[in-house]
């Protein structure tokens, strides 16, 4: 397992669950690196000032936004956490739903959660209660100075978190020319013959049955070619940034019982408690390597 990319606390009503995130996913395809054709040196990651072609460094770059007179705001990151001053480690529960009310197309990308600082026994007792109601817990929070809504939800051992797409990020279909809704098109003989077509095709969910065919035929073709002889010798120039670690948090477990009673409002949402301090999160700059993929 990948080392945990934040640490923090599931919070709901008066209740704080220490855990540290992990990434559930990875990718497994094909990675593809530029290489300059002429000498087979590496084209690597660099800051480069776009008017004058000089490379720069770190500490003389700052934020931009871009406002509609073409004009740049600049902010530093103090101002940007004053903005919205929400504690960047808590995933703070505004409500629970029906798992089957969230679509799919708002799913992005999934994470597994593991109890800390003796956590356990909450941990516990969170994932099976959600498990016995057949909810999910609908949540915010910041990762990388960047917030998430994400879905919770129990998963076998693990509680998993899945960050959601914002609704305004989901493009309406509007402008697409599709055809209405409802059957009067179709004749029930076609209606019937396809019906028994996805039938005879419908199986049971076996993820493991799947794999990236086009990753495995490119490996087939990079061992082949590495077999014969058919390589280049490429001279590492630069490495990339290294990650910051993560932050550290210290909460204490409240009693479950001191939170009954105090919802309020739409979709239970818990009156405002107080919370333990958080250590500020740092600005951990992405790694990014510049890469070419098919």
């Amino acid at each position: 397992m990948a080392r945990a990319i934040w640490k923090g606390a599931i919070s709901f009503g008066l209740v704080h669950v220490p855990v540290s995130l992990y990434p559930a996913s990875q990718e497994n395809e094909v990675d593809f690196d530029w290489l300059d054709q002429r000498t087979m040196d590496p084209v690597g990651y660099k800051r480069i000032n776009k008017r004058t072609g000089k490379e720069i460094d770190k500490e003389h770059i700052v934020k931009g936004v871009k406002t509609e007179n073409g004009e740049y705001v600049v902010l530093s990151d103090d101002e940007i956490r004053e903005a919205y001053p929400k504690t960047t480690q808590t995933i703070e529960i505004q409500s629970f739903v029906q798992a089957q009310d969230v679509s799919f197309v708002y799913i992005e990308k999934p994470y597994y959660l593991e109890p800390a600082n003796k956590a356990e026994k909450v941990y516990t007792l969170l994932r099976e209660a959600m498990a016995d109601a057949s909810l999910i817990g609908i949540a915010r929070l910041v990762i990388h100075n960047k917030e998430h809504l994400a879905a919770l939800l129990p998963a076998g051992p693990a509680l998993m978190l899945g960050t959601l797409r914002w609704a305004d990020e989901i493009r309406p279909a509007d402008a697409l020319n599709l055809p209405p809704q409802g059957k009067a098109q179709l004749k029930d003989s076609e209606l019937k013959m396809a019906r028994q077509l996805i039938g005879e095709m419908t199986t049971a969910w076996k993820p493991q049955d799947y794999r990236d065919e086009f990753s495995d035929a490119i490996r087939e073709l990079v061992a082949r070619k590495a077999k014969a002889g058919e390589t280049e010798k490429v001279a590492p120039l630069e490495e990339a940034p290294s990650e910051a670690d993560a932050s550290n948090v210290v909460d204490l477990t409240e009693l479950l019982k001191n939170s009954l009673g105090r919802t309020t409002g739409k979709g239970g949402k818990a009156k405002p408690a107080a919370e333990p301090r958080a250590s500020k999160a740092e600005d951990k700059p992405a790694r990014s390597r510049a890469r070419k993929r098919a």
